[in-house]
């Protein structure tokens, strides 16, 4: 509805933004909250349309620009990135580092805690001033991000996604070219790092607690930090991955048949097809294809 109010007068609400664009007089407006289920509980807060339009110019113009400056093995909303080629990104460099399994293989995991919500929107702006050095441009930029009263970035915005990368490129260039970890993937706030040496992988953990905290403000997920084998099994991105092969994790695999059940309609199924040809679902898929 809110779509088709301001397409009725869309040209005249056009050129009001672009007037207040020109003139350094935009103002963001307040955010409509509601709550999702996907599958944990999360809220979501809904810019009017008119900031959307506003978000979508903004990350039109950022995006190009900083999407160079962002290591390779960052895959979160990115252009030709994405969950699954992070995931074989994370079984080329389980191959790597052991030496097609001639080697063990250790892969330390963790997860930042409420990544959105604990992003401190000072320190965002000074990352984003070290980039920029245009006034106007910044002022606008600082108009978005403290349109979000509740501290942090809102889920919802699509300038959320560009910022949440910009904030944590810190962190992956720290990863890089200060602790030199060769074979690192970062999807969004979940991040694994590959090495021969468990000691090693351990030693990493208070360095990388420390920048987090000290230079971004941000906390590991206590209950998320862990040191595995893959041999083990590893949990990434919705999959158990192993040396040779990789398993749908039960709670995806358990979503998935109640999504299905709910809406058994055939682009349901085909979507999640398209999931399983990533990984060893052969059974589940026997599954969806009977059903």
């Amino acid at each position: 509805m809110d779509v088709l109010e301001f397409s009725f007068m869309l040209m005249d609400n056009l050129i009001e933004l672009r007037d207040d664009l020109a003139n350094h007089t935009y103002k963001h407006q307040d955010y409509q909250e509601f709550k999702i289920n996907d599958p944990k509980p999360r809220t979501i807060h809904k810019a009017t349309v008119r900031d959307r339009i506003l978000h979508r110019a903004v990350y039109r113009i950022l995006y190009p620009f900083f999407d160079k400056k962002f290591i390779v093995d960052s895959y979160s909303c990115r252009n030709k990135k994405g969950t699954h080629k992070a995931i074989n990104k994370f079984s080329e460099f389980t191959n790597k580092v052991s030496k097609n399994n001639t080697k063990q293989c250790w892969i330390l995991k963790c997860d930042i805690k409420k990544f959105f919500a604990s992003i401190d929107q000072n320190i965002l702006l000074e990352i984003l001033e070290k980039y920029i050095d245009d006034k106007d441009t910044i002022n606008l930029l600082k108009e978005t991000v403290y349109s979000f009263k509740l501290g942090g970035l809102p889920l919802g915005n699509l300038t959320s996604q560009l910022f949440s990368n910009i904030y944590l490129n810190e962190f992956d260039q720290f990863i890089k070219h200060k602790l030199k970890a060769k074979y690192y993937v970062r999807y969004c706030d979940d991040f694994v790092i590959f090495s021969q040496d468990k000691n090693y992988l351990k030693s990493l953990i208070p360095i990388i607690i420390n920048y987090l905290q000290n230079v971004l403000g941000l906390t590991l997920h206590k209950d998320k930090v862990f040191i595995k084998t893959i041999y083990s099994g590893v949990d990434y991105l919705g999959w158990v991955n192993f040396k040779d092969h990789r398993i749908l994790r039960s709670k995806t695999k358990t979503r998935m048949l109640k999504r299905i059940k709910e809406n058994p309609k055939l682009e349901t199924i085909n979507s999640y097809l398209g999931l399983l040809n990533h990984g060893n679902a052969y059974k589940i898929s026997l599954l969806l294809n009977y059903d």
